[in-house]
């Protein structure tokens, strides 16, 4: 499909989830050596996670760390325990435009601010009637890419430096 209005740059995030964040915390954290960055808590999202991150400047990763607020509420963070992947993209509504008309199903919400202050969205895990093409099972984060992160994309699909 040539016609795509947006690229996929990279990727964004993982996000994993468990019912105690300390138990994910000591293997990313602790063992592992990523750093913590920020919180974030939404009791509409039934989510506490721990931000952490590996590499560095604008091609670095996030790693979130979630459990949920009520390990009975929905949504389950928790479960799967591979959460969601994050893509950044490099026009997120032209994106959104673009994957609906193909028939791609969007969680509810829609575009808004996410936890790392930047513009998201989902893809839903399973398609319906209406918008036959889901995640097949997997939750797809959508992410605008801010300008530093696509140029530092653009330079290394050229062969350029990453500054």
């Amino acid at each position: 499909m040539t016609d795509r209005p947006f690229k996929v740059l990279g990727i964004q995030q993982i996000a994993v989830g468990g019912p105690d964040k300390q138990a994910l915390r000591a293997l990313w954290v602790d063992l592992l050596g990523l750093e913590v960055a920020g919180t974030y808590r939404s009791a509409r999202e039934n989510v506490d996670e721990d931000i952490c991150q590996m590499g560095e400047g604008p091609l670095r990763v996030e790693v979130d760390l979630m459990q949920p607020l009520d390990p009975d509420a929905k949504p389950a963070v928790h479960q799967p325990p591979l959460n969601h992947v994050g893509l950044w993209i490099d026009d997120l509504p032209r994106a959104v435009a673009w994957l609906q008309a193909q028939g791609v199903r969007f969680a509810p919400g829609g575009i808004r601010r996410g936890g790392s202050g930047f513009d998201i969205c989902f893809v839903h895990p399973r398609g319906n009637e209406q918008f036959p093409v889901g995640g097949e099972g997997v939750l797809i984060e959508l992410v605008q890419a801010p300008p530093e992160v696509i140029r530092a994309f653009t330079a290394l699909a050229q062969g350029g430096s990453r500054n």
